[in-house]
């Protein structure tokens, strides 16, 4: 019988609590079955909020999270209550974004990470915020992450 890589998670299948913080978030990883081979996982947040950290007031954001993984694969229910727990969570646009794809790429030991965050105006400036932990890699197909630039109402 093979070894039963789901057999740790906690928070799948189970009444799981939106987390108060990122900070006591817990993200959740199995083992990847398909190890050998380099490939993409996309993660598409198109409703992503958090609050600004000097007015409270709530920030809206499109994230595109793509990762070429290793040994490890990030669980999806735990890493959208992660990414839920920034609703109360006053932090910038660059910070937000930043400490998430750090914190994926960390946890996850992932051969490659970028993050877009597509960020919705506030002020009358949208603030786009991009990374990546290096270069892109070869042999993967990585798709333009799909997201126009903001033009308003057009």
């Amino acid at each position: 019988m093979s070894e039963n890589i789901y057999q740790d998670l906690k928070q799948l299948g189970a009444n799981t609590a939106l987390p108060d913080d990122p900070d006591t978030a817990e993200l959740e990883r199995v083992k990847n079955p398909q190890a050998d081979v380099d490939y993409n996982v996309r993660f598409v947040a198109p409703e992503f909020t958090s609050l600004c950290p000097m007015t409270g007031q709530p920030d809206f954001a499109h994230l595109v999270i793509d990762y070429v993984p290793g040994e490890w694969l990030v669980e999806s229910k735990s890493l959208k209550l992660y990414l839920g727990s920034f609703r109360n969570h006053g932090a910038f646009h660059e910070d937000c974004t930043i400490t998430i794809a750090r914190r994926i790429a960390e946890f996850t030991e992932a051969k490659w990470l970028r993050i877009g965050g597509y960020w919705y105006p506030r002020g009358g400036i949208p603030i786009d915020v991009f990374y990546q932990t290096g270069e892109m890699p070869k042999g993967v197909w990585i798709p333009d992450q799909g997201v126009p630039p903001y033009r308003g109402r057009g």
